[in-house]
């Protein structure tokens, strides 16, 4: 007997949710019946894939290349449906997004009301990862990536640069005064981000250059965790302008040592797989959010 492609997608599944319990949750059966349906589909191979025990699960050389395969052929499946609604003009799929927190928070989120109503046979999966992630590997169709690309294979498409500021609160800025000068920041509590050591390089001249390294009070792994900390009057940070513009407006946050900053913009990227034709999906999407982000805080962001 031959493999059925719900077998292939149950196998993929269970792979890629990393048990049986989490694929079983995903795909809507029960442990047992996935379970069985890998049974079957090893039987049916004639080979072990998978060695389960109690506490973890491993592939077997054989399990490797089959779930390679398998894969492959379930995304030319996607495909191919892909462009059967391309045909019919009729956006369709599910669309993996992943991005920064702070950019799924505040440059996403707010439009996917609008999105889902434009395009409702869309199914969204949204994923905030503040590290670069393999898109193979999770299973994204697109990611959004905020500073300058490092050289990969990767297909890039600019949505936009948003320049950065920098930040403190009215609550800190009347306990410590507000700054008058690059200077003076040593003597304020810094907030800084732990990884990615350029984000600690704050775009402002001074005698030596266009760029401030601190040395940060307080770090933090997330943009999020920052904007928190100084909303919380913790600190002084530099922040981008599209996850802050409303707390300027709101006077939450107050952008200080302006006529010091070198107007340095942040490049903000959308990167994806392409074999061929873009699906109608990501194309849609990619539109649709470059057309957000052109007047997102206009003249703050540019497109």
């Amino acid at each position: 007997m031959k493999a059925r492609s719900d077998e292939l997608q149950i196998f993929v599944c269970v792979i890629e949710c990393g048990s049986i319990s989490a694929a079983a949750e995903q795909v809507g059966q029960t442990p047992s019946a996935v379970s069985r349906t890998l049974s079957r589909l090893e039987s049916k191979l004639d080979t072990t894939l998978i060695n389960r025990t109690t506490r973890r699960m491993d592939l077997t050389e054989e399990g490797k290349y089959f779930f390679e395969q398998a894969k492959s052929i379930l995304d030319q499946m996607d495909e191919l449906e892909e462009r059967l609604s391309s045909r019919q003009q009729t956006p369709s799929g599910r669309l993996r997004i992943n991005a920064a927190s702070p950019f799924m928070l505040h440059a996403i989120v707010p439009y996917i009301a609008e999105f889902r109503s434009l395009y409702p046979h869309i199914q969204l999966e949204l994923n905030s990862n503040d590290l670069i992630i393999d898109l193979l590997e999770q299973s994204t169709d697109i990611a959004i990536r905020i500073g300058t690309l490092a050289d990969s294979t990767l297909h890039a498409r600019s949505l936009g640069c948003s320049p950065l500021r920098i930040l403190a609160s009215p609550a800190y800025l009347e306990r410590h005064g507000t700054p008058h000068s690059v200077a003076e920041l040593s003597a304020h509590t810094l907030l800084g981000f732990t990884q990615t050591e350029s984000l600690n390089h704050w775009p402002l001249r001074h005698p030596h250059g266009d760029r401030w390294q601190i040395q940060p009070g307080i770090s933090a792994s997330s943009g999020e965790t920052l904007r928190h900390l100084v909303l919380e009057g913790q600190g002084i940070a530099c922040l981008s302008h599209f996850m802050t513009i409303d707390d300027i407006r709101a006077g939450r946050l107050m952008p200080i040592l302006g006529e010091f900053n070198s107007g340095y913009r942040q490049p903000i990227n959308a990167v994806y797989y392409r074999n061929s034709q873009l699906a109608l999906r990501i194309q849609c999407f990619l539109d649709f959010i470059q057309g957000k982000l052109a007047d997102y805080a206009d003249p703050g962001f540019e497109g």
